[in-house]
């Protein structure tokens, strides 16, 4: 049977995706986008009361008021999706992958619609700079805070012959001492944080920290929890975040990519 298999897979044609269709796509996460269309003081305030996290609010500044929608925080449970008179819709690209924690949080004026852009705080000399470092090669380290290993299994998918990490020279090591990125996912918890913290200063420098997921952005659904510290960034420094909950393997591609300030196309 082994070589009816062999046979098989010799004659198939090739299944590996080009980048450029999996860049941002968050199909089946459930994460939301908005459609400025259909965005009023009534349609925002029915998609905050949905909301079960702090991800939808609404902030006034003088008589503007500004609905924010926070992928840090979101956990994908499409509540705000059937509310809000089609405000809300699932989102097909998540683009806010692998970038600083303010660019994952979008505004909208109430009144106009009109979308307020947040600068995006990866420079591309940083970009260049890290090119500098460490080539074409990235060795990640990948570190369980306290996850619910939802995130762990998508990033497990990443090394599939589907997404194949290693055809842009990324591999996963099993010790930070040869790691140049660590991919920390879960809100860190109490009995993790001395270990978070002993991976981080066994990784030389210079590192990467990416915090993975709605619980490594801002400590999702366990935020405030006697049981955790909070996001990655309340025990180590974090250099980059990619929201979901969990996030599609193709969000993480398209974070670490980012991160390395790879270009966007297949290599």
């Amino acid at each position: 049977m082994i070589f009816d298999v062999a046979a098989r897979s010799l004659t198939s044609k090739s299944v590996l995706i080009p980048v450029e269709s999996l860049l941002g796509d968050c199909s089946g996460s459930r994460m939301p986008a908005v459609d400025p269309g259909h965005l009023s003081f009534d349609s925002a305030r029915q998609a905050i009361e949905s909301c079960p996290t702090s991800a939808l609010r609404m902030v006034a500044e003088g008589e503007r008021r500004q609905f924010i929608m926070d992928y840090g925080e979101c956990i994908g449970c499409g509540y705000c999706l059937g509310v809000g008179d089609g405000l809300m819709r699932p989102a097909g690209k998540v683009l806010h992958c692998g970038v600083a924690r303010a660019a994952l949080i979008r505004r909208w004026d109430v009144a106009t619609g009109e979308e307020l852009l947040a600068d995006d705080l990866v420079k591309e000399g940083a970009a260049e700079e890290i090119r500098r470092l460490f080539g074409r090669a990235l060795n990640i380290r990948q570190v369980d805070a306290g996850s619910c290993n939802g995130c762990e299994a998508e990033i497990g998918a990443l090394t599939s012959p589907y997404y194949d990490l290693e055809r842009f020279g990324i591999h996963f090591v099993a010790s930070p001492k040869h790691a140049d990125m660590l991919l920390v996912t879960g809100p860190v918890t109490h009995n993790m944080a001395e270990a978070l913290r002993n991976t981080y200063e066994a990784t030389p420098s210079p590192r990467l920290v990416v915090a993975v997921g709605a619980c490594g952005c801002s400590g999702g659904i366990f935020s405030g929890s006697y049981a955790v510290r909070g996001g990655i960034d309340a025990v180590i420094p974090v250099d980059a975040y990619i929201p979901g909950c969990p996030p599609t393997p193709a969000m993480l591609l398209t974070g670490i990519l980012r991160v390395l300030g790879a270009e966007m196309r297949e290599r």
